[in-house]
């Protein structure tokens, strides 16, 4: 989730011409939130290869992150923990010269191709940091290992299917750390009995946890399209972002193709996300859905006013002798600005339409596996927690430069 994204003028980063600068802010908050994302955008500055960070006094992990891959970083970003009406004192040291700090891994992302030579699930090694398939794959689920990009953080971890559902499929951990690099989303019985997590959700043709689809009256698939690609922008102890992208996706009968970017953010020490949909052309005259799966038996809950969630218990897949019933809690919260319609709940899904503002589309995701035990165990402290999150939300950081 990116509460927001500060804009530095073009005055103030002409005045970057020394081997180092410094930059101060002030941040301050209407509500206490805890490791709450703050991003730089530091185009400007081209020569830049390294930054710290310290708030009040102390340093702080931060990111620089290059996300259109161009050789130059586009972004700064760190986390904060802060009050109710407390303002923080932020100094942030931008050098053209290059540095290591060691800051502990937080986020991890990965995606790799099977390796027809290994036998063992999780123990595939050929690794990729993006991938393009053209539309003659007849079945793009299985060219990747663990069908898709996966990423997480210490406290949740998905997967997302590379093809037409797109669904973004959950894991869910009993301890928080890192562990897709162990267990590559195929835990096994001997890492089991160690305490890693596993797969959480079965999500079939549903949205799973919020996949972004077209609308045709009910849900639509993302096909058919030319291309499908997905890609690791960045990993590290601040956030990790992964993308998938579709191009010339037929998303209407009578329309013209379009071109999409999905980009997923995910912070350390979160169990949100931001889903930025990207289109190259304006659609605010055209709907899409999203939404989460209705699990089996599930209780829902409903502001009817963007954020909506359920609690529910199935199993997440259909061998039942080998896998146990899974209670998760999913949630979904999507801004007035680009919400249509809250549809009644059907035995798959509880629905959204959804609308771009000209070219983009932004909502948020969060999830709970009962199997933490760091999370929330029953529906009414998983709600509580929904409307809490939505809050939060809704206040984003306020970030002053001090000139």
């Amino acid at each position: 989730m990116k509460y927001f994204s500060v804009l530095f003028p073009a005055f103030f980063f002409g005045l970057f011409a020394r081997a180092q600068e410094v930059v101060r802010l002030t941040v301050s908050s209407d509500v206490s939130q805890q490791q709450a994302p703050v991003t730089l955008n530091v185009r400007a500055h081209k020569n830049i290869r390294s930054a710290t960070v310290r708030v009040n006094g102390r340093d702080v992990a931060c990111q620089l992150d290059d996300l259109d891959r161009d050789g130059q970083y586009d972004e700064l970003s760190f986390l904060t923990d802060i009050k109710e009406s407390e303002v923080q004192h932020v100094v942030v040291n931008l050098s053209d010269e290059e540095w290591t700090t060691a800051y502990p891994a937080r986020t991890y992302a990965e995606m790799m191709l099977r390796n027809p030579k290994v036998k063992e699930k999780n123990k595939h090694d050929i690794y990729l940091t993006a991938i393009t398939l053209d539309a003659s794959t007849k079945d793009p689920f299985t060219v990747l290992h663990h069908h898709g990009v996966a990423f997480e953080n210490e406290l949740v971890a998905m997967r997302i299917y590379m093809d037409a559902r797109q669904t973004i499929d959950l894991y869910g951990k009993f301890h928080q750390g890192l562990e897709l690099y162990d267990t590559q989303f195929y835990t096994s019985p001997a890492q089991k009995a160690q305490g890693y997590g596993d797969d959480v959700l079965w999500v079939g043709n549903t949205f799973g946890l919020g996949a972004l689809r077209g609308w045709d009256g009910q849900p639509a698939l993302v096909s058919p399209v030319k291309q499908r690609s997905q890609r690791i922008i960045c990993a590290g102890p601040v956030r990790t972002i992964v993308e998938m992208a579709d191009e010339e996706w037929a998303y209407k009968a009578g329309e013209a193709p379009i071109n999409m970017i999905l980009r997923y953010t995910l912070y350390a020490g979160h169990r949100d996300f931001e889903v930025e949909a990207s289109f190259n052309r304006d659609l605010s005259s055209s709907l899409f859905s999203t939404g989460v799966i209705n699990v089996r038996g599930s209780e829902e809950f409903s502001d009817k006013d963007g954020l909506r969630g359920c609690w529910g218990t199935d199993w997440p897949a259909t061998d039942t002798l080998n896998w146990k019933r899974e209670t998760v809690g999913l949630g979904i919260f999507v801004p007035t600005a680009y919400r249509d319609r809250e549809w009644p709940a059907t035995k798959d899904n509880y629905t959204f339409t959804v609308k771009p503002v000209g070219c983009q589309l932004r909502y948020h995701l969060a999830y709970t596996s009962d199997n933490e035990d760091y999370g929330y165990h029953t529906a009414k402290t998983w709600f509580a927690f929904l409307k809490d999150w939505k809050k939060r939300l809704l206040h984003p950081l306020k970030v002053k430069v001090e000139r």
